[in-house]
């Protein structure tokens, strides 16, 4: 995989504008709003997904499979560091000295003459984006927007919008949120990730104070998080609004409900906002207070701003149903870290009543499996009635010997509570026997897990009529 430099420049005239991987969440976000903006665009991608076709749709010429020949009329070349250094098109773009820009620098490069809102953390920003973005379209605002998922009530990660304010998910990963000029920043949590860039856990935090810093308005920030805690203390004379339960939150939350969904009363100013959320779990209200901070930051009146954000009906792949069979629920989570693991859990015990949990999870990434194997078997263990693991999404990073996700299932205090299963096949036929109605099945991960759904609910319905049997 390539390292992701920022170092090469962005030309004010892009011309031609090639996308490699144009297909996945946040480049076919950047590659819509580059297209709405008039600019030629083409991309490439492994597979002709609903999303290639949604792009071939309006307008966007998209090839199936990466080939020299597919850049031979492109200016600039939109890149992310998840492609391999012998891609066609990377090398043939190298080879004819074209700009190479990271698809973040593209994003900044869009927001420019914008009043940007940037939100960052290591768990929560998807959501987070998305319900400032729903509720500033129910104000009768009308901001462009980018987002890591697809928010559910538009069926779309990001649209261009008439006026002046641009909201962003800014990725922590890479370093590259801090490309933007920031105008207010929303920082949800500084829960340490991403080691394999940062090098360690301090140089995690610098990089969020860095973030916090560059706001010219305002710092919306977690009062829960010791981390975020500690970015706060280090950003001297700059305008900071804290959220969440501590007492001290300037938006503090409180008379917490969480039976279905969620509801909740901020205290913000000396009085008090309720409202009750369309979706579920505690981890929910954090994000819509944080959401709060940003559109009162943006002049919204506080209860209409938390009315709109109360309008949000989730993102999709955040505890989203697939199907029933059988009085089986299948819900998809793109839950990947031991923090939103035990948030999206949390959450979906509070609606499953008396069934049970039985999560399939796909790790994502070598190094964060070896360095957290034991946290994620101490979350699932905790959290879930039964566990069932399949092989390591890998995505930018290769194979590491005797990295795989049976560290997690070994690490089991009751070895009984979780399986490991190399063929995902074997893995739906375990979940399908073992589930009974009421319970919920969870494929739930950062990489591709979601194409097991069909699979599972093909296997449940095969063994609805023989009824389930445990193990």
């Amino acid at each position: 995989m390539i390292k992701s430099d920022f170092s090469q420049s962005v030309p004010d005239d892009l011309g031609r504008v090639h996308f490699v991987g144009i297909g996945g969440a946040g480049m076919s976000g950047i590659a819509r709003l580059f297209h709405a903006a008039g600019l030629p665009v083409t991309g490439s991608d492994i597979r002709a997904t609903e999303t290639v076709e949604a792009l071939r749709a309006s307008g966007v010429a998209v090839a199936i499979g990466h080939a020299a020949e597919n850049i031979r009329d492109a200016d600039t070349l939109v890149v992310t560091g998840a492609i391999a250094e012998d891609n066609p098109e990377y090398l043939a773009a190298r080879e004819r000295g074209l700009p190479i820009v990271h698809r973040a620098q593209a994003l900044a490069w869009l927001t420019r003459n914008h009043r940007v809102v940037a939100v960052a953390g290591a768990h929560g920003k998807t959501t987070s984006t998305a319900m400032i973005v729903t509720a500033m379209l129910a104000l009768d605002a009308d901001p462009s927007f980018v987002n890591g998922g697809v928010i559910r009530s538009l069926g779309v990660s990001a649209a261009p919008g008439a006026g002046e304010v641009f909201v962003v998910e800014a990725d922590e990963s890479d370093g590259s949120f801090l490309l933007y000029d920031t105008a207010i920043s929303l920082i949800t949590n500084v829960d340490p990730d991403h080691l394999d860039h940062y090098g360690s856990e301090e140089a995690f935090e610098e990089g969020f104070v860095t973030f916090a810093r560059t706001a010219t308005e305002r710092v919306v920030i977690s009062s829960d998080d010791p981390r975020a805690v500690s970015v706060t203390t280090r950003l001297g004379d700059r305008s900071v609004l804290t959220f969440g339960q501590h007492p001290a939150a300037d938006i503090r939350l409180h008379s917490l409900d969480t039976a279905a969904t969620v509801g909740f009363t901020l205290r913000y100013l000396g009085a008090d906002y309720s409202t009750r959320l369309r979706v579920a779990g505690l981890h929910n209200a954090v994000n819509a207070a944080g959401a709060f901070g940003v559109l009162v930051s943006l002049g919204f009146e506080p209860q209409a701003a938390l009315d709109a954000i109360a309008l949000f009906d989730g993102t999709e792949r955040r505890f989203e149903l697939r199907g029933s069979v059988g009085g089986v629920s299948v819900y998809d989570d793109f839950a990947h870290h031991p923090t939103e693991i035990r948030a999206a859990l949390s959450g979906a015990r509070g609606v499953v009543g008396a069934g049970r949990l039985i999560p399939i999870f796909q790790p994502h990434l070598y190094t964060r499996t070896r360095d957290m194997a034991k946290e994620f078997a101490e979350t699932f263990e905790s959290l879930a009635d039964h566990t069932i693991v399949v092989p390591i999404y890998g995505a930018r990073q290769d194979p590491e010997p005797g990295v795989t996700g049976e560290l997690i299932t070994s690490r089991f205090t009751d070895p009984s509570s979780g399986r490991y299963f190399e063929d995902w096949q074997d893995a739906v036929d375990y979940a399908a026997r073992i589930a009974r109605p009421g319970d919920f099945v969870i494929p739930m991960g950062g990489g591709d897990i979601y194409q097991i759904i069909p699979q599972l609910l093909e296997a449940l319905d095969k063994r609805a009529t023989a009824g389930p049997a445990d193990e």
